[in-house]
């Protein structure tokens, strides 16, 4: 009798158990918040928004792996910090190796036409192209001083995110096509392992600086932009990080390029084709496997971005790898496959963390237990996500 009423009201019932889940997480959360100040709930809520928009970034790049191919990245946190340190090398060096820099072009136009065909390479056109790209990409990164550091580390970065994208999809994820999925998992944990390796060897484990975001007049660290007109009104001063305001526009900056790119560009259309049926796809004359190396690349610069964002605002180590981790959660919350999910499922988790540190005064319980919290009730009641796309087998 129970379980007739429950079938035959499923949909209700659920409903109300998200509103009864909605309304206890509220009284808790005005319990927790009953001693603070309003500028101090205004300035986490407004830091949690900022943080947040880096996340969705992050974000957005496992989303674009996950719908092109079904594989959940697990090196993606390592992907950016392989992208910070290569962008904090050149951008803190005052003369670039031509030989480096050469060296880095050629691995990289290399792969690139590789990716394309492996015959290409053998046509005296393609060979000239490549040539032309080598030059081109070793003078962006060389020319001038250090005047110029942005121009140099922008083009190694996006030349060294592109080759490890390529050379991780060729390698190690191609070799496994039709293999089960969990092997490539498996695979991206692996990879994960040797970026780790890589990283530790190349720049080693001490925190390094990365001065992007610095006060062009001192040459120091912004001051705080101090919210003293709402002082009444908050009941104190809340501050905010220009860093992290600085990090947060030009993450959406990125996030919108990457869907003007995805909706409005002939490859972007053959990603979106490729992501919706890759036999079908391939049935209607595309290259399911460029498309994907393609793919690979582009989440590797999206990663890259975010590393360097990440690394300025909060400083470059090693531990950026365990960001991308705390953005799990943001991926499932917005849906596996939903890039409009990253960038709401991000801001949310921002903001659940910085509440989460407000709240124990305690960054551990903001970092390493409030995201997992909303991982588990997302698994619970919502598998799917905010926006992601119920997908039903039938045999």
């Amino acid at each position: 009798m129970i379980s007739k009423f429950i079938n035959k009201h499923r949909k209700p019932l659920t409903w109300a158990l998200y509103a009864a889940l909605a309304v206890v997480v509220l009284l808790f959360l005005a319990d927790q918040l009953a001693g603070k100040k309003l500028a101090r709930i205004v300035q986490t809520t407004i830091s949690g928004v900022l943080v947040g928009g880096v996340y969705s970034l992050i974000a957005l790049g496992i989303v674009v792996i996950n719908k092109a191919s079904g594989v959940f990245n697990f090196a993606h946190g390592w992907m950016m910090v392989v992208g910070a340190m290569v962008f904090w090398s050149f951008f803190t060096v005052a003369e670039i190796s031509v030989v480096g820099a050469a060296l880095l072009s050629s691995a990289t136009m290399l792969m690139i036409m590789s990716a394309v065909s492996v015959k290409s390479l053998r046509e005296p056109r393609n060979l000239l192209i490549t040539a032309a790209g080598i030059a081109i990409w070793t003078l962006l990164m060389t020319v001038g001083g250090i005047e110029l550091r942005w121009l140099h580390a922008l083009a190694g970065t996006v030349a060294g995110a592109i080759l490890t994208g390529l050379a991780v999809e060729r390698f190690t994820i191609r070799p496994l096509i039709g293999q089960p999925l969990f092997t490539m998992v498996l695979m991206t944990l692996a990879i994960a392992e040797v970026l780790h390796g890589v990283t530790q060897i190349a720049w080693g484990t001490v925190e390094l600086n990365l001065p992007i975001f610095v006060d062009p007049a001192t040459n120091s660290k912004f001051k705080v932009i101090r919210l003293d007109a709402f002082r009444d009104a908050l009941d104190g001063i809340a501050i905010v990080r220009v860093e992290l305001v600085i990090a947060f526009v030009l993450a959406l900056i990125a996030f919108i390029g990457f869907i003007l790119f995805f909706r409005y560009t002939s490859v972007g259309l053959a990603m979106r084709a490729t992501s919706e049926d890759q036999q079908l796809a391939q049935s209607v004359g595309l290259r399911v496997r460029v498309i994907l190396a393609i793919t690979w690349a582009v989440a590797a610069i999206l990663a890259s971005i975010a590393g360097v964002l990440q690394g300025g605002a909060v400083g470059l180590s090693l531990n950026i790898n365990f960001v991308a981790l705390r953005v799990f959660p943001a991926v499932l919350l917005g849906g596996l496959e939903s890039i409009g999910g990253a960038l709401v499922g991000g801001i949310i988790i921002g903001i659940v963390e910085q509440f989460g540190t407000l709240i124990n005064s305690s960054e551990q319980v903001g970092t390493d237990l409030a995201p997992y919290v909303v991982l588990m009730l997302v698994l619970v009641l919502r598998p799917d996500g905010l926006f992601g796309e119920k997908r039903i087998e039938r045999i």
